[in-house]
C-alpha cells in the first residue's frame, strides 16, 4: 500500500490562488481547492448573467493551475478572444465550462469533468453550485452590489454579505474540509475572494470546527478599494469577524522587504507591502511564521513564490506531525 499524502485543502480565489497551486501539484499532496464564485465582471459576469450560472473565471485559473497537459494546450483553454464583436473578451475555458453546465444541467459536474479533460491534480469544487452576489456595507452605511464594483469604493468597507445569504454548499467542499490536515486560506483579494468563500455559512463553520491545521497565508500588497493601510492584524480581524469565530492557527508572511521601486510603483495604485503587526498576531494566538515567498515580475507586480510557500508547507508538514509526536520539536 502506498504512502499517504496529506491531505490539503486550499480556500480562495482569484490569481493568488491560481499562483499558489501551480506550486503545490509537485508535491505530494491530496489538494481540494475551494474556489469563490462572486465574481460578476467581465467574461465571467456575462456567461453568469446569460446563463444563470456560477461565474466559472476564477475555477477555470484553478482548473489551469492544476492541470497536467502540454502547455499549448493550456494555452488554449486559457485563451481569450479579442476580434469578434461577440467573443470579444471571452476565455474558450469560460466557454467550454459553461458549455458543459448546460450539456449536464450542473456546474460542478462540469468542472469535475472538465477536471478529467485536463488531467487536474486534485479536485476543483465552487464554494456554491449557483449564481450569488456579493454585497459591501461601506462605513458611512452605504452598500455596494457587485464583487467587480467592491473595489472602487473610496471609504472603508465594514463589512461584505452574500445574497442569497442562506446557500448551500457541496457535500464534498465539507468532507473535504472535515478531513483535511491542513487548511490553506488565501491568498487573495481579502473581501472579493477570500471572505466570500467563508461567508457560505456551513464552509465558515466546518472551517472552524475542522481538526486540521489552518494556516492563513497573507497578502504582501494592500489592495486600493479593500484594504488600504490594513495590517496583516487586521486581515486576520476581517476574517474573524465575517466567520465570528477565531480559528487561524498559523500565519505565513514574507520576510523579505521590497525593493524601494517596487513599493513606488505599487504607491501609484494606493497601495503598499502589508505590515506584518508580529506582536499583535501573537497577542491573537496566532504563530507567525516569516519566510522569503514573494517574487517580483518582469513588470514589477508582486506575487507569492507558489515552489517558495510549496516547499514551506511539505516541510511544515512534516516537521508538525514529528511535533505532534514530540511536542519538544519546534516548527
Amino acid at each position: 500500500m502506498g504512502k499517504r499524502h496529506t491531505k490539503l485543502v486550499v480556500i480562495g480565489g482569484g490569481t493568488g490562488l491560481s499562483t499558489l497551486l501551480r506550486g503545490l501539484k509537485h508535491h505530494p499532496f491530496d489538494i481540494t481547492a475551494i474556489v469563490t464564485v462572486a465574481d460578476d465582471g467581465g467574461s465571467s459576469g456575462r456567461l453568469r448573467d446569460d446563463y444563470d450560472i456560477p461565474p466559472p473565471g476564477d475555477v477555470r485559473n484553478v482548473i489551469a493551475a492544476l492541470s497536467d497537459v502540454e502547455p499549448l494546450v493550456e494555452q488554449m483553454f486559457q485563451y481569450r478572444f479579442s476580434a469578434s464583436q461577440d467573443l470579444r473578451g471571452h476565455s474558450l475555458g469560460n466557454l467550454m465550462l459553461t458549455a458543459l453546465t448546460e450539456i449536464t444541467g450542473d456546474f460542478n459536474h462540469a468542472i469535475s469533468e472538465m477536471g478529467k479533460v485536463l488531467k487536474v491534480h486534485g479536485r476543483v469544487i465552487p464554494a456554491a453550485n449557483k449564481k450569488i452576489n456579493l454585497h459591501a456595507e461601506l462605513e458611512d452605511g452605504s452598500t455596494i452590489e457587485g464583487e467587480s464594483k467592491i473595489p472602487t469604493a473610496t471609504k472603508r468597507i465594514s463589512r461584505v454579505f452574500l445574497v442569497p445569504e442562506n446557500v448551500k454548499p457541496l457535500p464534498e467542499a465539507i468532507r473535504a474540509i472535515h478531513r483535511a490536515d491542513y487548511i490553506l486560506i488565501g491568498p487573495g483579494s481579502l473581501y472579493t475572494s477570500i471572505i466570500p468563500n467563508l461567508l457560505v455559512k456551513e464552509i465558515g463553520e466546518a472551517v472552524v470546527r475542522a481538526k486540521g491545521r489552518k494556516i492563513y497565508v497573507c497578502n504582501l500588497m494592500t489592495q486600493k478599494g479593500e484594504t488600504i493601510s490594513y495590517t496583516a492584524g487586521d486581515h486576520v480581524k476581517a476574517i474573524y469577524e465575517h466567520v465570528g469565530a477565531s480559528f487561524i492557527d498559523s500565519i505565513l508572511v514574507n520576510e523579505e522587504k521590497l525593493p524601494h521601486p517596487v513599493q513606488e510603483l505599487y504607491k501609484e495604485e494606493c497601495a503598499e507591502p502589508v505590515t506584518f503587526d508580529v506582536a499583535k498576531l501573537e497577542s491573537m494566538g496566532l504563530e507567525v511564521i516569516k519566510r522569503d515567498i514573494a517574487t517580483i515580475r518582469s513588470d514589477g507586480t508582486v506575487r507569492h513564490n507558489a515552489t517558495n510557500v510549496a516547499k514551506w508547507l511539505v516541510e511544515y508538514a512534516n516537521i508538525y506531525k514529528q511535533k505532534v509526536n514530540n511536542p519538544k520539536i519546534q516548527t
